[in-house]
């Protein structure tokens, strides 16, 4: 007698999105299953990975994340060109971290200036992503949707907070939505109904359920993601049926086991970043990521290799 394996029956479906404009545009979702399982369902568009590139020199980086983009750390199109032509990247999410009120406030015609040279230097989409001040975020991403209004970019973190005037500006504009809430799968489906109740179209949205990095709560951030799935494919909760973007890079390369640098004892400081980002960004993706921000090239590589072993065995 035939070994029949259970399987789960699925009746939702992750919305399928399009970001971007010409032959780059990116397609992500359209799941019917939980993340790479295969022999359930499908998942007809892989997981894409966004290299950040910042707006202005980052100073607190770790050496081993410098490394792979000296000389144009101090040019944001030089980076992103760099991100394209030497390590493929097949999305540059632009960090405004000049912007942030409590550094270098940065004003948002100038910002939306850099912004726009970016975009027209590139052909992948662009994620631009703010500070998450609610009152300067408004205003830089007003400035940008306008400047940029033929772009097709993709907005964060757009919050409760901010969310009427920045997506006014989005649904304006044409610009995609990440609707960003703290790691909560009901303030995640409260925003996305108040996107959707001021105009955002389920075709310009996408969920950011604000991640951590391994060993700084991760365990969390995995477990509303996850119910986040299994309310969207098996409870035909269609408020959750949208694909996920992780900003991990900064979570990952902030801590202080990915900066130490003159302690033996915790081995070699490069190979230990690159592996406290691709461990948190593998345990995202089994989660049910869709979209990865990713910063140093050796863990995306490892990420890459992962996400093809998982999708063609």
């Amino acid at each position: 007698m035939a070994l029949e394996i259970p399987k789960t029956t699925y009746t939702g479906k992750i919305k399928e999105i399009k970001l971007g404009k010409g032959d780059k545009v990116v397609t992500i979702g359209g799941e019917s299953a939980y993340p790479f399982y295969l022999f359930e369902g499908a998942m007809p568009n892989k997981p894409k990975i966004a290299m950040e590139v910042y707006d202005a020199p980052p100073e607190e980086w770790a050496p081993a994340a410098l490394e792979p983009f000296s000389g144009v750390t101090g040019d944001p199109v030089a980076w992103a060109q760099k991100c394209i032509k030497d390590y493929g990247a097949e999305m540059i999410c632009l960090q405004l971290a000049s912007t942030d009120p409590n550094g270098m406030n940065r004003g948002a015609e100038e910002a939306a200036q850099v912004v726009k040279k970016v975009a027209d230097a590139i052909d992948v989409p662009l994620i631009v992503w703010g500070t998450a001040n609610h009152e300067k975020d408004t205003e830089v991403m007003r400035r940008v949707t306008e400047l940029c209004q033929d772009k097709r970019l993709i907005i964060g973190p757009v919050e409760e907070g901010d969310h009427k005037k920045i997506g006014a500006a989005a649904i304006g504009y044409n610009q995609t939505v990440a609707a960003s809430s703290p790691i909560d799968i009901n303030l995640a489906k409260q925003l996305n109904i108040l996107l959707g109740n001021l105009g955002v179209p389920d075709n310009l949205l996408i969920m950011d359920p604000t991640v951590s990095g391994i060993g700084y709560g991760i365990e969390y951030c995995y477990s509303v993601m996850e119910r986040m799935r299994m309310a969207a494919l098996t409870q035909q909760d269609d408020k959750l049926q949208f694909p996920i973007i992780c900003n991990i890079a900064k979570e990952s390369w902030k801590t202080k086991e990915a900066k130490i640098a003159d302690d033996p004892a915790m081995g070699d400081a490069k190979k230990r970043g690159i592996i406290l980002e691709s461990m948190s960004a593998m345990l995202l993706l089994l989660a049910g990521a869709d979209i990865l921000v990713m910063r140093h090239p050796e863990a995306i590589k490892l990420i890459r290799e992962m996400i093809t072993d998982l999708t063609t065995g």
